[in-house]
């Protein structure tokens, strides 16, 4: 079984997240999403309009996802990449080369986003309004 990876906040769940989980399911069998806890969110300055739970229980409802954890800390991407046996790690382009560290644990690929959709253009536009 090949299993992949990806990291997120998964703030307003939208269809860019979704295109992206396929897209990262379909590299694999199983997919791993780790959701950003509240907690890693603070450190990183950024807030969410929903609470990890709500967000994890979310993502856990796509047929395309097979487990959720929680991401308590940008170190952690090695040791979660060995404990799950992890093949394949995803993430958005607009991440490209910061991840590459990881290569030397397993694939990593960079995919392309949604280019007209953004957690943070949905939080401009309602602010807009």
């Amino acid at each position: 079984m090949k299993k992949v990876i990806t990291y997120g906040t998964f703030d307003l769940l939208h269809y860019g997240h979704i295109n992206l989980l396929q897209r990262a399911k379909a590299l694999g069998d199983y997919l791993i999403v780790a959701v950003s806890s509240d907690e890693f969110n603070r450190q990183k300055g950024k807030g969410c309009y929903f609470s990890y739970e709500e967000r994890k229980r979310m993502v856990e409802a796509l047929r395309c996802v097979d487990l959720v954890i929680p991401e308590e800390s940008w170190d952690q991407k090695i040791s979660d990449v060995r404990e799950f046996r992890v093949d394949t790690f995803v993430m958005g382009d607009d991440w490209k080369g910061k991840f590459d560290f990881l290569k030397d644990y397993c694939e990593v690929v960079y995919l392309p986003r949604t280019p007209e959709i953004s957690t943070t253009k949905i939080k401009q536009d309602i602010s807009k309004s």
